[in-house]
């Protein structure tokens, strides 16, 4: 890969594969419209402040800068928001993603790596969430995955129509640190940081369920860190630009952790408890959420090496007291 553009490059997952590609040698130009995020992240890396629906300035974009291969992270992300105002989610996440690989189809860019979501699955059968296959029937419990899931579907149509290839990847609970980027979402919904905010400002963190069925009654997830997720997304790039075909992968590390096993890592390696208190679950949360993620490893050769959770918490609490 020798260019790579990156829609929503910076956020938190896409800043942080940015930066692992320019350090690699590709020439990264990001875009993103700068609303949730803010440029300071993104250092020495080049970027346009765009719309995924100014299709005008997108193809203008695309044009100039001619990438071999693109990234796309663009996309609304709060599940709840979702259900509260689908209008936005569809507008920005499938609307965008149709106007972008439209506009790629004009300047004959041809290749596309897709951020998609472990939400697309919903709430799987108790005998597939330990180990989700990619097979698995996807029915969404929000607009937010249902945006991610239509897009993947359009991906697949549009490489039978036009022969535009593209690899999605459904990652999981996207967690840690890399240097100076971390997790800085203006409304943070993800457990790891609001419990290292929570302790690092006194406060009490509030446990949505301790009745799941589970050794310990708080529900299990699957975090994998962000620097494993970028690893993902480049060698998914890589595979495209070798002339690898149109699929999409799951991008989690395979071992689950539940809430209670979170805090206590977090009081391990910080010699602070967590004040706790614990608040009725929230619904359609399932008990166990864990990716079956063999053909990512069998096909792309790729390895989760620094999602630990110990790592993962390691690097988040560093990030965080540095804020």
């Amino acid at each position: 890969m020798h260019r790579v553009l990156l829609t929503g490059g910076a956020g938190y997952i896409g800043a942080v594969t940015a930066k692992i590609l320019q350090e690699q040698g590709s020439e990264v130009l990001v875009y993103d419209h700068l609303a949730t995020h803010s440029s300071a992240k993104l250092s020495d890396i080049p970027y346009i402040k765009g719309d995924l629906l100014n299709t005008q300035l997108l193809t203008t974009t695309l044009s100039q800068f001619m990438p071999d291969i693109v990234m796309h992270f663009a996309a609304y992300i709060q599940m709840g928001e979702s259900v509260r105002d689908p209008r936005k989610y569809y507008n920005n996440n499938f609307l965008g993603s149709l106007n972008l690989v439209e506009s790629m189809r004009q300047v004959g860019c041809d290749k596309l790596v897709f951020a998609s979501t472990a939400g697309v699955y919903g709430n799987v059968s108790a005998e597939l969430a330990t180990r989700i296959p990619e097979s698995a029937s996807g029915y969404p419990t929000n607009p937010y995955g249902e945006t991610k899931l239509a897009t993947e579907r359009l991906l697949k149509w549009y490489d039978q129509a036009y022969n535009f290839r593209s690899i999605s990847i459904r990652f999981f609970n996207a967690a840690g640190a890399y240097n100076d980027l971390g997790e800085d979402h203006l409304e943070e919904t993800h457990i790891i940081p609001n419990i290292i905010r929570a302790q690092l400002e006194g406060r009490e963190f509030v446990l949505f369920g301790n009745d799941y069925d589970t050794p310990d009654g708080t529900c299990i997830r699957d975090y994998v860190h962000v620097l494993d997720l970028a690893e993902a997304f480049r060698l998914a790039g890589k595979s495209l630009f070798a002339g690898g075909v149109t699929t999409v992968y799951n991008a989690g590390a395979g071992t689950g952790y539940s809430n209670l096993e979170i805090i206590k890592m977090i009081e391990q390696i910080t010699g602070q408890s967590v004040k706790i208190k614990f608040a009725p679950r929230r619904p359609g949360d399932a008990n166990v959420l864990i990716a079956d993620n063999s053909r990512l490893k069998t096909d792309l050769g790729w390895l989760p090496q620094h999602s630990s959770l110990e790592t993962i918490i390691t690097t988040a609490y560093a990030w965080h007291q540095k804020q």
